[in-house]
């Protein structure tokens, strides 16, 4: 076995200790930003958890009564979740009712996860 010649304190075909890092894809950043900025607010947060912890979607009017902010702010929470593609909804009647998408599903579990924590 050859071992790597050391050149200037680095192994041969690596990058130096001071090479800018790799570049990041400004579409892919923005749009985890989307995720984790929408995730990263106590209502959206508890929004989340609640609709995941339900068995078959959750109903506004029972949303407003659990995380006790106007139906205005719920009506907005849902919005961004929406948008960030963390939740999907289905409209019976006049009423909304909203799952988690399997995105969210991962992200919960790998919090739990890193928590130590299994739900």
């Amino acid at each position: 076995m050859v071992e790597d010649a050391i050149v200037d304190g680095t192994a041969e075909g690596t990058a130096p200790c001071c090479a800018p890092p790799g570049d990041v894809d400004s579409d892919t950043m923005a749009t985890d930003l989307q995720v984790l900025t929408a995730m990263g607010n106590d209502t959206r947060y508890e929004l989340l958890r609640r609709i995941a912890n339900a068995d078959d979607g959750v109903c506004v009017c029972d949303l407003e009564a659990a995380v006790g902010v106007s139906q205005s702010a719920v009506s907005q929470a849902l919005s961004r979740l929406y948008t960030a593609q963390l939740v999907t909804r289905r409209k019976e009647g006049s009423w909304r009712y909203y799952e988690t998408t399997e995105t969210t599903s991962a992200l919960l579990e790998t919090l739990d996860d890193l928590r130590g924590t299994y739900e």
